[in-house]
Order: structure tokens, then C-alpha cells, then sequence
């Protein structure tokens, strides 16, 4: 059984989003989809599981916030947002989140070889700041499972769309006030969830630019 796992489409499916749905008995949308229109889309090419993301408004009211199912032999949670996965996701062989745009894949061992799988797709809509744009490809056989990276390839000059004002500012002041902690690039960039480019960029100005403010550094970015 081949399950596609996507998520944070922003009503945006990719031509090669499409393509590499072909041949999917099941698709597991991880929320932020943005239209009833991409579902749509989706389930002319196989049955869907979808979750209701925060930018999923009113007509999302009938998508749930989780899903607790299995699949083809598998216990799958899934939800919008890491934060709101079961506290014991012991019972569970698959955790499925989205909500960051940046893929992630990491087992969680219970002991008594008894493991979850937690990921997540990362983004396949509209490309957010550096990141890349990917979804996975669950294979489930008689004797096991795994999941595959799927990295999709869009255009050197294609668009970013420029990102909400008050969700950069807070990603600006989290990085000044670790980097005047004394905490590194990489370790605030896994605390906060943010893109490491971009919590680079943002910690290499304000070192540069003693004093400069939060309004500052987004006029230095651009944004």
C-alpha cells in the first residue's frame, strides 16, 4: 500500500505535487489546506484524511482538529500542530504533524521495542522563506513499513511570499533574546521552530548592527 503525506498546501497544488500522487491508495493531509477546492482535487485521485489547520477558516468547520486511525495495519495519529500530539503517543506507529513548512523525521523509542515514527511532510504549497518544498511517501508491506522524503523541484526565480509581519517579528525577537542569552543558531532555530537560513541571517544582524531594533532588522531583510 503506497500512502502520500502532505501538508501546509496553502490551496496550491504543484504540477509535481500532482505527479507524485499518482499510484497513491491513500492521501493524509496534515492541515493548512485553504480551500475546499484542493480536497477536492485530492480525492480524485485517492481517498483523504485530512486535518483542520489554523489557517483552515470556515469552511473547514467539518475537518476535525486530530485523527486517531488505522492504516493498513499501522495506528496513525495526525494533527496541525506538534504541540497538540498526545503527551503518550505509545500506542501509536505514526505521528503525523505539519504546521512549519520544514520536514522532520524522527523516532521516538518507547522501550520494549515499541517505537512512533514522528513526522513531518514539511510544506508542498507556496514556498516559506529558504525552505524546501517536500512531502512523503509512506510504503507499508507485509513484512514492514517506511517513509521516504520526497523533495520537489520549483523554480530558482519563483516567488516567496512574504511572510506575516507579526509571526517575523516574533521569530526576530526569539532569536535576539537567545543570541543575547548566549544560545546558538542551531539550538534556537530547533527550539522556535525556525528555518535555520533564515535565524542565521536575523543572529548575524543584530551582532553586526549593535542596537538595532526588531523593526530594524526587517527593514535590513526587507520585509
Amino acid at each position: 500500500m503506497i500512502v502520500c503525506i502532505l501538508s501546509d498546501t496553502h490551496d496550491l497544488l504543484r504540477p509535481e505535487v500532482m505527479e507524485a500522487l499518482k499510484g497513491c491508495g491513500c492521501i493524509l493531509h496534515g492541515g493548512d489546506i485553504s480551500s475546499q477546492r484542493i480536497l477536492d482535487q485530492l480525492e480524485k485521485i485517492a481517498p483523504v484524511r485530512a486535518v483542520r489547520g489554523n489557517n483552515d477558516r470556515d469552511w473547514a468547520a467539518h475537518l476535525p482538529l486530530s485523527l486517531d486511525f488505522e492504516l493498513g495495519g499501522l495506528r496513525v495519529f495526525m494533527t496541525h500542530k506538534k504541540k497538540d500530539l498526545p503527551a503518550d503517543l505509545t500506542p501509536y506507529d505514526l505521528a503525523v504533524y505539519g504546521h512549519s513548512h520544514a520536514y522532520a523525521s524522527a523516532w521516538l523509542d518507547h522501550g520494549g521495542g515499541k517505537r512512533t515514527l514522528l513526522l513531518n511532510p514539511g510544506s508542498c504549497g507556496p514556498r516559506r522563506f529558504y525552505q524546501p518544498v517536500t512531502m512523503a511517501r509512506l510504503v507499508i508491506r507485509e513484512n514492514g513499513w517506511d517513509v521516504t522524503r520526497i523533495d520537489l523541484p520549483h523554480a530558482s526565480t519563483e516567488i516567496v511570499p512574504k511572510p506575516d509581519s507579526a509571526d517575523i517579528r516574533a521569530q526576530i525577537e526569539a532569536v535576539v533574546r537567545e543570541t543575547r542569552k548566549g544560545q546558538t543558531v542551531t539550538a534556537i532555530a530547533e527550539k522556535y521552530r525556525i528555518d535555520p537560513k533564515l535565524a542565521e541571517q536575523i543572529a548575524r544582524l543584530y551582532v553586526t548592527h549593535p542596537g538595532v531594533t526588531a523593526d530594524g532588522i526587517m527593514t535590513k531583510m526587507g520585509l
